[in-house]
C-alpha cells in the first residue's frame, strides 16, 4: 500500500535509473554482467518473476549488438537455472514484448522476462480478480535471488 499511495511518476527510463543506484532493495538489481543486469519485477506476475536488461537503452533487440544480445541469453538461462533450484519450479514463460501493441510496459528499454510456473498457480487471479497473490515479499525474494548469483559465480 505504501508504494500505490506514496508513488510519483518517475522521470527518465525505470531501467536507466536503475542501473545508476546501488543494488539493493531500491533498484532490486539481483546480478550485473559486462552488458546486461538481472532485476527483479517490482510488480511481478509470481514469486521470482526476473527481467534480464541491456545497459544500454534501446527499443528492441537488433539494435544491440551480438555480444550484449549472447549474453543477454546465459543470463536468461542462469536465472531458470536459479528459479528451479531456489523455487522448484518446472516451468516458465519466458519472453520479449518489443512495442506498445505487443504489451511493453517500458517502451523505449527492450528486456526479456522470466515468469516460472507451477501446475494450479494463481495466475488467473490476475485476470479474473483483477489482483497479483504473491506468498513471499519482494525484498525475501531478492536477497534469495541474489544470493543465488553470487553463490553461482564463484
Amino acid at each position: 500500500m505504501e508504494y500505490i499511495e506514496n508513488h510519483k511518476k518517475e522521470e527518465g527510463c525505470v531501467f536507466c535509473n536503475a542501473q545508476a543506484l546501488t543494488d539493493g532493495n531500491e533498484n532490486l538489481i539481483t546480478f550485473r554482467g559486462k552488458n546486461a543486469y538481472v532485476i527483479l519485477n517490482r510488480f511481478p506476475y509470481t514469486s521470482g518473476h526476473l527481467m534480464v536488461i541491456p545497459f544500454q537503452h534501446t527499443p528492441n533487440l537488433e539494435e544491440l549488438d551480438s555480444e550484449t544480445r549472447a549474453e543477454m541469453m546465459e543470463l536468461t538461462s542462469r536465472c531458470t537455472t536459479i528459479l528451479r533450484e531456489e523455487y522448484r519450479t518446472k516451468s516458465f514463460n519466458v519472453g520479449v514484448n518489443i512495442g506498445e501493441a505487443a504489451g511493453a510496459g517500458v517502451l523505449g528499454h527492450v528486456h526479456i522476462h522470466i515468469v516460472p510456473r507451477w501446475a494450479g498457480d494463481t495466475n488467473f487471479m490476475s485476470s479474473v480478480g483483477q489482483t497479483r497473490v504473491l506468498p513471499e515479499a519482494l525484498e525475501d525474494t531478492f536477497k534469495r535471488i541474489q544470493r543465488a548469483f553470487t553463490s553461482k559465480t564463484k
